[in-house]
């Protein structure tokens, strides 16, 4: 339980609903800032305006998943108004408390830094991007099915990255009848391709094994996809970025040739924002549990 524990949220989207009603559910004492126009309501919430006494006392603060932009503002789904998160609001957290986000900009890294305030990142966690890996591979397969006019069956499939989120949509595609070839550069992530029935290759010879691909879907956050790759690629492909943005595929180009690409961050957060906000508050409850040694007893 998180009895006497203070959490603070402030905006975000409807997966942020999911882990505010476990954070009720567990007895701890919940603030929400951004959430004026919020329809639901949950019992013995508070519901205030971001002002610097609202901090005071909190123990553990949630952000969006994608915490601040670089001005400092704080995206919600909830509120018309701008909330804007800055040095003069945050110093007057605890010394104890930490902040939690899915993925902080240079701005909200640096002024944690300057604070001492120690920031938590949650889709750097290994479990949490399995776990997202799941609805992202989902949403893959919708997107892919929506964007041709052929089967995923007996097509030829290209995924950049053999990480948490490349093998997933791997084995999803693999699943459903495609035949899957996988780039990686680590020797080891070479072998387990192999050893997992996909057929390996090294990036090295990226722009060699595209000529019959009918989807192409890349993880990693780098400029892989390039021209001179695009160039070899069939008319009739499919490119699906998932990488975070701006992602690694050279998009003007794509264009230029009449190749559909497409830039499809952040997956989980459309196509299951239950399940991702459920993956989210089962996580972030225990790490509070594990900040404050369990004092409110086990979860």
């Amino acid at each position: 339980m998180l009895t006497g524990i203070h959490i603070a949220f402030i905006g975000g989207d409807a997966r942020q609903l999911e882990v505010i009603k476990k954070c009720v559910k567990m007895d701890a004492t919940v603030t929400l800032i951004g959430f004026d126009n919020l329809d639901s309501k949950f019992q013995g919430v508070h519901l205030k305006e971001l002002s610097e006494e609202v901090l005071n006392d909190v123990d553990a603060l949630m952000l969006p998943i994608v915490g601040t932009d670089e001005e400092g503002n704080v995206e919600s789904i909830f509120s018309q108004n701008t909330i804007k998160l800055t040095e003069n609001y945050l110093s007057n957290l605890p010394k104890t408390s930490r902040v939690y986000t899915g993925m902080a900009k240079p701005y909200l890294k640096k002024m944690c830094s300057d604070l001492q305030v120690e920031l938590v990142e949650l889709l750097d966690r290994d479990e949490v991007a399995i776990y997202n890996s799941i609805p992202t591979a989902e949403g893959t397969i919708m997107m892919a099915i929506q964007n041709t006019d052929f089967t995923i069956h007996d097509s030829n499939v290209v995924v950049l990255g053999f990480g948490r989120t490349g093998i997933t949509v791997a084995r999803a595609f693999q699943g459903l009848g495609a035949h899957v070839r996988v780039a990686a550069r680590k020797p080891e992530h070479i072998a387990r391709i192999y050893e997992m029935g996909f057929k390996p290759f090294h990036f090295d010879d990226l722009d060699k094994q595209v000529h019959d691909v009918d989807f192409l879907f890349n993880t990693v956050p780098h400029m892989v996809v390039t021209a001179k790759v695009i160039a070899n690629m069939p008319h009739q492909a499919l490119i699906i970025d998932l990488a975070s943005k701006p992602g690694g595929t050279d998009f003007r180009y794509a264009e230029k040739r009449g190749i559909k690409a497409l830039l499809a961050p952040g997956l989980p957060g459309i196509v299951a924002p239950k399940t991702a906000g459920i993956i989210i508050a089962n996580v972030l409850t225990r790490l509070i549990l594990d900040q404050f040694g369990n004092q409110g007893g086990e979860q």
